[in-house]
């Protein structure tokens, strides 16, 4: 179509001559009028930009590190086990009776480690829980994750300072992951 098609939707009126390069409008060269607009990001149909439809790389990197800490958690739960169960063989050793030093701190220090244990197999078990809701889960499962994230890194810092460190540092990586824009979108976005 050109200016003189009076089928022309974007040409001049009838009856008047189109606009002339240097009165007011330059022309650009080699572009074409209407072109070089950018195009507008995609829409999603309830408003706003689109739903993410894979989930993104720090999302999936915060649920392997989950994974991870899942991992070092079993490790841990199996030492702190086999630690309090050598402890209670201790304590019934007919050789160590005598050393009354010795059993009162393995009859103070049993408890608490057969505590820590049973502690570590439901933080395990919850973990576990809020790895497998990356994929379905929504808004809640997202604040939940970094509730968690948050007290296991408090958690690696106080009671198991050289060995929690790994867990502080994972758990603030899940954190920083799932609470940014990706990983708000990623929970956010609207399931069919």
């Amino acid at each position: 179509m050109s200016y003189g098609d009076p089928n022309n939707p974007y040409g001049a009126p009838q009856g008047q001559q189109p606009q002339q390069p240097g009165y007011g409008y330059p022309q650009q060269q080699g572009q074409a009028p209407g072109y070089g607009y950018p195009q507008a990001p995609p829409v999603s149909p309830y408003g706003g930009p689109a739903a993410p439809t894979t989930m993104p790389g720090s999302v999936g990197a915060a649920r392997v590190m989950l994974w991870v800490i899942v991992g070092l958690q079993v490790i841990g739960v199996a030492l702190f086990a086999f630690g309090a169960a050598a402890l209670n063989a201790a304590k019934d050793d007919e050789s160590l009776k005598d050393n009354t030093a010795f059993q009162d701190l393995v009859g103070d220090s049993t408890g608490v480690i057969w505590a820590y244990v049973v502690f570590g197999l439901a933080w395990l078990v919850f973990a576990a829980v809020l790895a497998t809701k990356f994929k379905n889960g929504g808004n809640g499962a997202r604040v939940t994750i970094l509730v968690f994230a948050i007290i296991t890194a408090v958690l690696g810092i106080y009671p198991f300072v050289i060995v929690g460190l790994v867990h502080t540092i994972l758990a603030v990586l899940v954190a920083v992951f799932v609470g940014n824009a990706a990983g708000k979108a990623w929970f956010n976005r609207p399931r069919y």
